[in-house]
């Protein structure tokens, strides 16, 4: 089996070690492998696949949406959020595209028993945002970008009502999730976002807990962070490609043990 994660850039990701944990766990052969493509380079790439020199592959920035517009099937989460993050070879060669992004996070909302029942106030206007915007069960969501502009873009694609509302802006007893950058390098999120919380799903990580998660287990809120969402994600697509139940534990303590030596984005892959 050969796989393989596809961004520009793509040092910073541990994909390569959460897979390759999977495999060896599960005594299959094969390789998970990280390949920096440029935008001109992805058809080649999903050719690759297509063919069967690759078995399938992860995606991650900044390709998420240019893929979801190249396969030729997307499942329900990938179409609404117009973002896929795995694609999985199917009879005759046909591409499928997925968003692990989103069942991931829909589950771990669940397992982390994170409110359901409160609105959700999510921070960003990207792939990770849109993703996070389709698994917020709440009954109200809540979106706040640096522009709104690409928060009101957002909003529209989705298929989902959502209230745009400013930078910094606080909703009370919303769960905050944050779809920034911000906490990967150790910045705080706007501290009144935060003061009126009800739980965290930050998807930034770094080499240490982001403030905000800490911020949340401090005050006894229940957190999501950002390594438990890339382990939850690639157990997603880790289960597309092979039918098996993925190794939870064994790919948790690779991701644990495998320092970054790039970014922390939410990304996840």
């Amino acid at each position: 089996m050969k796989l393989a994660v596809i961004g520009d850039p793509i040092g910073h990701s541990r994909s390569p070690a959460i897979h390759t944990a999977a495999m060896q766990a599960l005594g299959l052969e094969g390789s998970y492998v990280a390949l920096r493509v440029r935008a001109p380079d992805l058809d080649d790439v999903l050719e690759q696949v297509r063919s069967g020199e690759l078995d399938g592959i992860n995606v991650t920035m900044p390709h998420k949406q240019s893929v979801a517009a190249r396969v030729d099937d997307l499942s329900e989460d990938a179409r609404r959020s117009g973002s896929v993050n795995t694609v999985v070879r199917g009879a005759g060669g046909r591409l499928h595209g997925h968003s692990t992004d989103v069942t991931a996070l829909r589950r771990l909302w669940r397992q982390r028993e994170v409110p359901a029942d409160r609105p959700a106030l999510v921070l960003g206007a990207g792939g990770a945002a849109a993703a996070a915007c389709l698994a917020a069960p709440g009954p109200t969501l809540y979106l706040s970008a640096r522009r709104d502009d690409a928060g009101r873009d957002l909003a529209a694609r989705i298929d989902r009502e959502v209230v745009v509302v400013p930078w910094h802006a606080a909703v009370a007893d919303a769960v905050v999730a944050n779809a920034t950058a911000l906490g990967m390098h150790g910045e705080s999120l706007p501290e009144r976002v935060l003061s009126l919380a009800s739980g965290v799903v930050d998807l930034a990580y770094g080499a240490e807990t982001t403030p905000a998660v800490a911020w949340a287990r401090e005050n006894s809120l229940p957190a999501v962070d950002g390594l438990e969402i890339l382990v939850a994600q690639a157990g997603d697509a880790f289960r597309l490609w092979t039918g098996q139940e993925p190794p939870w534990q064994d790919m948790a303590e690779a991701v644990r043990n495998t320092s970054s030596p790039g970014n922390g984005q939410p990304n996840h892959a």
